[in-house]
């Protein structure tokens, strides 16, 4: 349930790498005790391993753009 919880926080408290972690780590821990709730641990695992994926790619293309943009930045300030 908590991993499902964190999933959807995620989706909107927007993109940070500490709350789909900890959920995917809460949804792999609650497949392996609860077999009642295994379709919200799935649920959540989805939703913070995309989460967790789309944060990791929106932070490779900001550090790309930023070392990219890098060698202009003396001639901005001219």
């Amino acid at each position: 349930m908590s991993s499902l919880v964190l999933g959807l926080v995620s989706i909107l408290a927007g993109f940070t790498l500490v709350v789909p972690a900890g959920g995917l780590v809460l949804g792999i821990l609650a497949l392996k005790r609860e077999p009642a709730s295994r379709t919200m641990a799935i649920w959540g695992i989805v939703l913070n391993g995309v989460m967790l994926a789309g944060a990791v790619l929106a932070t490779l293309v900001a550090v790309a753009f930023g070392l990219a943009v890098l060698p202009f930045l003396p001639f901005a300030f001219a």
